[in-house]
């Protein structure tokens, strides 16, 4: 399936991230699309942004954590940072299906590919947001609303 090439540039996260900056030498990481706020940090297993900043030279926090809500708003601003920041590039969230929904809903529009295209992509690779109704309905809402 190689429908979404934008995908082979971006990597979500599948869980919590234990060393933030292992992580991005792990993945050769330039940049960082980081979606928490600073309550992850004081969390267990949290992260701050400070080091994700740390980790990566260039990086930007958009935070998209509950109980902000996965409007078409806050996917513009998400498709915008993604299009600024220098590949390879991390998108996480805390444990991944809001980082994953922003990878496939940017690969998906960078390819044009139809909604059908990129739910079968992401179930095949078994992408995190496929276990959420909302963030699939967010997904297919984004291809069809700001393709």
């Amino acid at each position: 399936m190689d429908e979404l090439p934008a995908l082979a540039g971006l990597q979500h996260n599948r869980g919590l991230i234990g060393e933030p900056a292992a992580f991005a030498r792990d993945a050769d990481a330039k940049s960082w699309l980081y979606l928490c706020g600073n309550e992850f940090a004081a969390m267990d297993g949290g992260m701050a942004y400070a080091d994700v900043q740390k980790a990566v030279a260039a990086s930007t926090n958009i935070i998209s954590d509950p109980p902000v809500v996965m409007d078409m708003d806050l996917a513009r601003q998400h498709i915008a940072a993604l299009d600024e920041l220098p590949r390879p590039t991390l998108v996480t969230c805390r444990t991944g299906p809001r980082s994953s929904a922003v990878v496939y809903l940017y690969a998906g529009l960078k390819a044009r590919a139809t909604a059908g295209q990129v739910l079968a992509r992401a179930e095949a690779d078994g992408a995190p947001f496929v276990k959420s109704d909302e963030l699939v309905a967010w997904v297919k809402q984004g291809l069809a609303e700001l393709a």
